[in-house]
């Protein structure tokens, strides 16, 4: 009992400072991943638990900048990223950090990502669409898409993700989520700290940490992300991107195949070779929120 409780003890001990100065930190939020999360009656303004998990994406995010914090970082950007893009109730984060929110954005989840950054954080992030298991597993838009591949790979949220900031020599240090979503990002991306606050059943259920619990172990992840930043490298594509997406419903298909640089694959899918991710990102927003009768 005496050794648990001491074990309990020094991880609930405040982090110590690396000398990691002066570091400027993107976070990147979702909320299929967050603590406790299952369903979507967590996951938007219809849902009965959606205010609550507005508070605990808040706090995830919060202990993320308090960790980063005291283990060095200095300057944190913070894109809401989940469904609306204004979840997290802004008022409650620090008076230095500055948030992203809403849609359309060229550079989407990543947003406002640029090379002045020393890493990247993924919080509440879940598995791709094409993946056999996790909670809420999609990619993008679980609505319209069915596959989103980059040079032939399938790919989840956060691997695009991760190319987009390779794409500025910035490289993924920490994904929190459910433990579909850190084992697939790790092996499609490589190393990173990853914290899994609860173990998935299927699409709607998991064995979740208490929000408590969650925050603590996100707490000392990002202190070891931090502490150990030099040893993450950048995902970089080793050409470039070469994207196809596989839409659910036909007339998008053919539609975006009426595009000059769009080739439509089959009946489902098309492919657009992009000069980059910059230019592969403001497609692949194109795609999901371009409405001619969306106004003003």
């Amino acid at each position: 009992m005496r050794k648990a409780f001491f074990i309990i003890a020094l991880l609930a001990s405040p982090l110590v400072a690396t000398g990691q100065e002066g570091l400027k930190i993107y976070i990147s939020a979702d909320m299929e991943g967050l603590t406790g999360v299952v369903t979507d009656e967590q996951l938007g303004p219809e849902g009965f638990e959606y205010g609550r998990f507005r508070q605990i994406m808040t706090d995830e995010v919060n202990v993320v900048i308090e960790a980063a914090r005291e283990a060095g970082a200095t300057e944190f950007l913070v894109s809401d990223s989940h469904g609306n893009g204004q979840n997290l109730l802004i008022e409650q984060l620090p008076d230095d950090v500055q948030i992203v929110r809403s849609w359309p954005r060229e550079l989407g989840m990543m947003h406002g990502i640029d090379a002045s950054f020393d890493g990247v954080i993924f919080v509440g992030y879940h598995a791709s669409t094409s993946s056999s298991s996790g909670v809420r597993a999609h990619t993008e838009s679980s609505a319209y898409l069915t596959g989103l591949q980059l040079n032939g790979q399938d790919v989840s949220e956060g691997a695009w993700n991760a190319a987009v900031a390779g794409q500025f020599g910035v490289p993924v240090i920490l994904v929190t989520g459910d433990d579909a979503a850190v084992e697939e990002l790790t092996a499609m991306v490589g190393d990173m700290e990853g914290a899994v606050v609860k173990k998935n059943h299927g699409f709607h259920s998991a064995t979740t940490l208490t929000p408590a619990a969650g925050l603590e172990l996100i707490r000392i992840k990002t202190g070891a992300a931090i502490q150990r930043i030099g040893d993450f490298r950048p995902h970089e594509l080793s050409g470039p991107p070469v994207v196809r997406f596989s839409l659910k419903n036909y007339q998008p298909v053919e539609l975006l195949a009426y595009l000059r640089d769009v080739k439509r694959v089959d009946s489902h899918t098309i492919e657009y070779a992009a000069t980059d991710m910059i230019d592969a990102s403001k497609f692949l927003a194109f795609v999901l929120e371009y409405n001619v009768a969306t106004s003003p």
